[in-house]
């Protein structure tokens, strides 16, 4: 076995664990936020790309409230077994200063630090991205739905010109208000969504290019015929996202509305994504509940010392156990990021306004 973490020496006393972790998210500082936003980018790219410390999937990481990365453990040959090298693991961390304090994890119970399995569905982002710049003709579309033309059988084309052209015409028709710089975040979701293909279904039954729920197929009016029409699914994904766009504005902007333009926007296209994740209602209450919107005032105060990516983490990660809110929406944001930035890396897309 390897454990990449501080080992007990003799006469090296180990803390006592910590009862319920959210104890120690609930007394950790909110300066303790700067960074977290690109640190949780990195494990997550360790993740989708079987590199770094996840070259080696068989392995567990551990991280902080920062998203530090602390150490990595070998896993054992069962469930029970890795469990109890995480566990003796975060004591060492502990007992070495490496972490303030720890927190025993079990079946169905959180530890501390935070644990990642390298072992995960994933996305294969480049296959993802070759399905959706249409590098392949097979991968190229063309279509028609509601008021909207996309391509010809005789001279498709491919889903990011696609995706383009439907949220462009609905600007021009003035049918939503969205930030310009969405469009890279919803490409980025169509690759971890569904790495670009039409007819991706989730065990939950969300369908198409989006996973798009039944309810959300409902609201757009969307007939079983087309759930994975792939014109009809962004439309109804934009159509989502502006809803919960004008949902989250005022409160938003009450909070966050004296930031810089282009931080702002930014931030607000994070919500959004997370929102689109977790729920509107939720990200709604980080902004103006009287608990959970603390951090988010705290920030709102401090901004010039946090990225927008780490306003929009830090929000999460302090009411972590709240509100059913955890690790997999800041991972959902993570994974989204690194998919526009594996489109923004191309040479079709690179020196575009797409990816300014």
């Amino acid at each position: 076995m390897t454990i990449i973490a501080p080992i007990l020496c003799a006469g090296e006393q180990a803390p006592e664990p910590v009862g319920n972790w959210t104890s120690i998210v609930r007394s950790s500082p909110y300066w303790m936020s700067q960074g977290v936003y690109q640190n949780i980018i990195t494990i997550r790219r360790w993740v989708l790309k079987e590199s770094g410390y996840c070259s080696d999937t068989d392995r567990h990481i551990l991280f902080d409230m920062r998203g530090q990365f602390l150490g990595y453990i070998d896993d054992g040959n069962s469930r029970e077994a890795t469990q109890k090298r995480l566990n003796d693991t975060r004591r060492s961390l502990a007992a070495s200063g490496r972490a303030d304090s720890w927190a025993a994890g079990g079946p169905g119970r959180t530890g501390y630090p935070f644990a990642l399995a390298c072992d995960q569905p994933h996305v294969n982002i480049d296959e993802a991205v070759a399905r959706y710049l249409g590098t392949l003709p097979t991968e190229l579309i063309w279509g028609a739905w509601d008021d909207l033309t996309f391509a010809t059988q005789d001279n498709p084309g491919p889903l990011h010109d696609a995706l383009m052209y439907v949220y462009e015409t609905r600007q021009r028709q003035q049918r939503n208000n969205l930030p310009a710089t969405l469009t890279k975040y919803l490409a980025g979701q169509v690759l971890i969504e569904s790495s670009g293909q039409q007819r991706a279904h989730s065990v939950a039954n969300a369908k198409g290019i989006l996973q798009l729920s039944p309810s959300a197929l409902n609201d757009c009016q969307i007939k079983p015929a087309n759930h994975w029409h792939r014109l009809a699914q962004i439309d109804c994904a934009l159509r989502l996202m502006d809803q919960n766009a004008r949902n989250l504005q005022e409160p938003f902007d009450t909070r966050f509305g004296h930031l810089p333009e282009d931080k702002r926007d930014q931030l607000f296209t994070l919500l959004l994504v997370q929102a689109y994740h977790g729920g509107a209602g939720r990200v709604s209450a980080l902004l103006d509940d009287e608990t959970l919107s603390r951090p988010a005032a705290y920030f709102a105060d401090k901004h010039e010392n946090f990225s927008a990516g780490d306003i929009a983490f830090g929000m999460v990660f302090h009411n972590l156990g709240r509100d059913r809110l955890g690790l997999a929406s800041l991972y959902y944001v993570a994974d989204v990021q690194l998919a526009t930035e594996a489109l923004c890396k191309t040479a079709r897309l690179r020196d575009t306004s797409f990816c300014e």
